[in-house]
């Protein structure tokens, strides 16, 4: 003898009147992993800011530790000034000032590149964040109405 089937058992969702997503709206994040259109638009920007970063740190380095040595090829006397207590202008720059310097720029570099990343991040998330964009508004019930079952 077999038993009887047991009756069966409807399942839905509790949210069947949200909206959903269209296949137009994807995430931010999404159409840069697929490396679409707009994804490329998105690293090119991010990576162009960064590259602007770079290239302007890399200019100070090159300035400052290119042009203290220039500065006193080209002006003959500036390498033999020396202070009251007998140190050279030279050593004092060379051995003391620059490194305070390079520390200064490397801390800059680094907060302008956290804030590129932080932007970048935020205009990620506010294009995720938006409502997606679809073809029935949800204004109505289409549902048959409620079952009490989602309670």
């Amino acid at each position: 003898m077999t038993s009887p089937t047991p009756p069966r058992v409807r399942i839905t969702s509790p949210r069947r009147n949200a909206a959903r997503r269209t296949a137009d709206a994807r995430p931010s994040t999404r159409e840069i992993d697929e490396d679409t259109g707009l994804g490329q638009v998105y690293m090119r920007t991010y990576l162009r800011g960064l590259r602007r970063l770079v290239a302007a740190a890399l200019a100070s380095v090159v300035t400052l530790l290119v042009g203290l040595p220039l500065t006193f090829a080209a002006v003959p006397g500036a390498a033999d000034l020396r202070l009251r207590s007998g140190v050279t202008v030279a050593w004092l720059l060379v051995g003391v000032v620059i490194y305070p310097a390079l520390w200064v720029l490397g801390r800059a570099y680094s907060r302008a590149v956290e804030r590129v990343e932080r932007d970048f991040a935020r205009a990620v998330a506010r294009d995720d964040a938006a409502p997606p964009v679809s073809e029935s508004t949800g204004g109505g019930s289409t549902g048959g109405g409620s079952t009490g079952d989602a309670s």
